[in-house]
């Protein structure tokens, strides 16, 4: 009986769950007659298959196709005519429902068959289309955002709305701001019937960003060979927030202002300063997981210069501390430390291995760091590389391969095995991209000549010179080697990008309660050899890489000034052998006209006029040198000032001549690397200005010398006599990443024959200011020094009749540091940023040079190719000057050139 009751049971039990599955399937085959828009299951088959058994398809009709061709969509669904229908394919109306469906273009599908016969039926295929987009509108954010959104989202007028294109949008805005640190930006994105077409909608998107994500804290664990704080200085991208966060729009603003660099001023120099505390000012805190990835490999590698080579991040969470907060949870397996054992080299033939071994510079018990062992074997910064070294003497093919043949516990032996091949010569030498600049111009400076060993350093040194010339681009400079192993050659082209270099001065300066005007003309690229050429004159000859220059300077009445100077950096075209000849015209009154009337008419010299004329002319020749280096240059210069004084009274003597005729020698090694925005090297000089000894050449062989001690200043000093020795150097040493640190000292000193003579009222120094006030006509040098009055730095000197009065100092020291950084390396507008600490001073004996007035400030340079460099800084001095007890703590200075107000 139990047998027989559980056989039962099962019978109940089976025939449930066949009455279930017959329930489902007839509840299914109901379900298919239309397909719901809002639904992911598509199609409807309108008659009941009994009827269509062994039926054949007469005709197959569409019904609601607008946008795409019903021959496309009869052959995508499979069904043809002709086709028989029968109990073994039912399911082919669900199948071309599903074929149609798969398109993505429709919210509606329904099959039905009319016209039905004994034998055949047609098919009725009735689709409505999906909406498509009309176009589409942001809502709630900056228009900024809504330009690289319209890039990421890739929305286009004409293309089908689906709600996986609306979910995709979402995610795309969502993505978009996560990498900003948005991570709960919400997403509304509604449909609006565009009232010009029925067939098409407008996207209205809304988007809330809400507060950004920080970090509030980043924990460590695991870590014992490097410090908490140590290994969050390696997490520059991520970082905790501080409250210096709102600081940084700051920094948006100055993104705005210089679009064409990725990171702003701010936030880079916060990059530099996170190498030193891992706070940032300018920085927000935010979270990308992208940057924490960086991050990561960062960290790595720094326990990795320190020769954990086992080191890895083995576990990382970020928690929820609050709707706008995270923090970073993560341990770290340090290893143990690896060390160099023994270091051999193969394949060396060219150089002895202890000649490498000394560049390498890796000895036996050294902490194994893979950076320094590849800064050692590849082209390090300053070339003193083991590559570099093949490199530079034609093995263009050599190829280094480190491997390590054993690690024993701690220890490592690496085999550097080397293949040299053989040595490469240039073949052939181009040039691309100088629209302006003729061919000649640019070859001059190459380094690289066809038929020379191929090298790497004289590569790099015509980039120098190509940069120094002041026609090209830097940052757009580049060279193509293309090696040819089969016959061991190698083609260079040069790729260079033509920038403006004419310059249009204009200039203005406030003193003697006048204001002062220049305006120059510099063409840095002109051509007399085309001067005649009327095709050439586009507007100017130009392309041979000569300068000419045009100044004007005035206040109207009282004073005039003209200059013209021409360059020619070649003389005879076959060595740098520049020669410049130049000539100068100054005149400066007192607002009288030089002649007036008399009450019969007559012309008289006018005798209130007062009137100080110059004339000038100079020669100089410049050579490059080729020992210590190809770097030095040696000018010398030759100069001829005349005085002409009509009751000037702001000189030495009123009225008479005096004559400066002197000769110049300048030592100096140029090496930095371009003219406008240097990152590195150093600009070195040195130069000695002399008279002859006048004095001491009467003593020597007049008959009747003279006595000077009785000589009044207009013979005493109607030819000047002095010696002056100048020496100045600038240093540019790139911190990371375009932040420049540039430090720069000098020293003048102006010397006397005689004593009896005393110091020349020529060629004094005078310290203070911006370098630019009072256009002054006589032989004097300003030196600027920011944070104090123009010129009024200055001893008191109790010899002088008035002791507080300032006629210039023969003895002069300054001493300056500023931190740069370019916001702009646009050509057409390079600017950047600068901070700056400087100390100077004058003395007319007993010398002193820690005895300095000091200041310190900021300010900001921008060089446009039409105006030259242009400056504004602020400068607060830290000391007073006794002999003018009055001046302000803070100035403003105004500065135009690169050089004006340099010792």
């Amino acid at each position: 009986m139990k047998h027989i009751k559980k056989e039962k049971d099962d019978l109940e039990k089976h025939l449930r769950k066949y009455c279930k599955v017959l329930f489902f399937l007839t509840f299914i085959t109901s379900g298919f007659s239309q397909v719901n828009p809002g639904l992911s299951k598509p199609s409807g088959i309108g008659s009941s298959l009994s009827t269509e058994e062994k039926k054949t398809i007469g005709k197959i009709r569409i019904e609601g196709s607008q946008k795409v061709d019903k021959k496309a969509l009869i052959l995508i669904s499979g069904l043809q005519e002709g086709q028989r229908i029968s109990s073994e394919n039912k399911d082919v109306y669900a199948n071309a429902i599903k074929q149609l469906w798969d398109q993505g273009l429709f919210s509606d599908i329904q099959i039905f068959s009319e016209n039905q016969t004994e034998k055949t039926l047609d098919v009725v295929i009735k689709i409505t289309e999906r909406k498509r987009l009309s176009r589409f509108t942001f809502d709630g954010i900056k228009k900024t955002e809504v330009d690289d959104l319209r890039e990421d989202i890739d929305l286009y007028k004409e293309k089908i709305i689906t709600r996986e294109l609306l979910m995709n949008t979402e995610n795309k805005i969502k993505a978009y701001y996560k990498d900003k640190g948005f991570f709960n930006t919400e997403v509304t994105i509604k449909e609006k019937q565009d009232s010009l077409f029925k067939s098409h909608n407008i996207l209205a998107i809304h988007i809330k960003k809400n507060a950004k994500i920080k970090i509030d804290e980043i924990f460590v664990s695991g870590n014992k060979a490097l410090s908490d704080q140590k290994v969050k200085k390696q997490f520059s991208e991520t970082k905790k927030r501080t409250v210096f966060d709102p600081f940084y729009k700051f920094g948006g603003f100055v993104k705005s202002a210089f679009k064409k660099d990725s990171l702003t001023f701010s936030r880079k120099l916060s990059n530099y300063l996170s190498q030193r505390v891992n706070i940032s000012i300018f920085k927000p805190s935010k979270y990308l997981k992208s940057n924490f990835s960086s991050d990561k490999e960062k960290l790595i590698a720094k326990y990795n210069e320190l020769g954990y080579r086992d080191a890895m991040v083995t576990f990382d969470t970020i928690v929820s501390t609050s709707s706008d907060g995270i923090s970073i949870h993560m341990n770290v397996f340090e290893g143990k430390p690896y060390y160099f054992r023994n270091i051999s080299w193969t394949g060396n033939t060219k150089y002895k291995t202890s000649t490498l071994q000394k560049i390498l510079g890796i000895q036996k018990g050294d902490v194994y760091n893979q950076k320094r062992l590849d800064e050692r074997l590849f082209m390090s910064q300053n070339s003193t590389d083991v590559s570099s070294l093949y490199m530079d003497n034609g093995y263009l093919f050599f190829q280094l391969t480190p491997v390590e043949i054993m690690a024993v516990e701690d220890s490592i032996d690496i085999d550097l095995r080397i293949y040299e091949g053989r040595q490469a010569r240039i073949k052939r030498v181009g040039i691309t991209g100088n629209d302006k600049t003729n061919d000649h111009v640019i070859l001059r400076e190459i380094r690289t000549k066809p038929g020379q060993l191929f090298s790497r350093s004289d590569i790099i040194r015509t980039q120098r010179e190509l940069s120094q010339l002041g026609f090209f681009d830097p940052e757009q400079l580049n060279v193509i080697p293309t090696p040819n192993p089969v016959d061991g050659t190698v083609d260079i082209d040069y790729i260079v990008a033509e920038k403006p270099s004419d310059q249009l001065q204009l200039s203005a300066g406030w003193g003697g309660r006048t204001l002062y005007g220049t305006l120059g003309l510099s063409f840095n690229n002109f051509s007399t050899k085309n001067f005649f050429k009327k095709d050439a004159w586009q507007p100017l000859p130009s392309g041979d890489g000569q300068r000419l220059s045009i100044q004007a300077q005035s206040n109207g009445i009282t004073y005039q000034g003209y200059n013209i100077s021409f360059t020619e950096p070649w003389l005879g075209g076959k060595k740098p052998n520049a020669l410049t000849v130049s000539a100068w015209y100054n005149q400066q009154t007192n607002g009288q006209p030089k002649n007036i009337e008399d009450s019969l008419g007559n012309k008289l010299s006018n005798p209130q006029r007062q009137a100080l004329k110059i004339y000038s002319f100079s020669l100089a020749l410049g050579t490059r040198l080729k020992w210590p280096d190809d770097y030095f240059t040696l000018s010398h210069e030759l100069t001829y000032q005349n005085y002409n004084l009509q009751s000037w009274n702001q000189f030495i003597f009123n009225t008479g001549k005096s004559n400066n005729l002197f000769y110049k020698a300048t030592l100096s090694r140029n090496s930095i690397d371009q003219p406008i925005y240097p990152r590195k090297g150093a600009n070195i000089k040195t130069s000695l200005q002399l008279t002859l000894p006048y004095s001491g050449l009467n003593k020597a062989f007049a008959s009747n010398p003279k006595d000077y001690s009785d000589l009044p200043d207009q013979t005493k000093y109607k030819w000047a006599e002095y010696y002056k020795v100048k020496f100045s150097a600038d240093w540019y040493t790139e911190i990371v990443n375009k932040l420049v640190l540039k430090t720069k000292v000098g020293f003048g000193f102006l010397g006397q024959y005689n004593n009896t003579i005393g110091t020349a009222p020529f060629e004094r120094f005078y310290l203070g200011g911006s370098g630019l006030a009072n256009f002054q006509v006589d032989a004097r040098e300003i030196i600027a020094l920011r944070g104090y009055d123009d010129q009024d730095v200055f001893p008191f000197n109790p010899s002088l009749a008035n002791p507080i009065s300032n006629t210039g100092q023969p003895i002069i020291s300054k001493y300056t540091m500023e931190l740069r950084y370019p916001l702009s390396l646009n050509p057409q507008a390079t600017i950047f940023a600068l901070g700056f600490l400087e100390a100077g001073n004058t003395w007319y004996d007993n010398f002193n040079p820690f005895s300095m007035r000091r200041s310190g400030g900021f300010g900001i340079r921008a060089f446009l190719p039409m105006f030259g460099l242009l400056g504004l800084d602020w400068g607060y001095r830290f000391d007073d000057v006794e002999t003018r007890p009055g001046m302000p703590k803070s100035q403003i200075h105004f500065t135009i050139g690169a050089n004006l107000g340099e010792l």
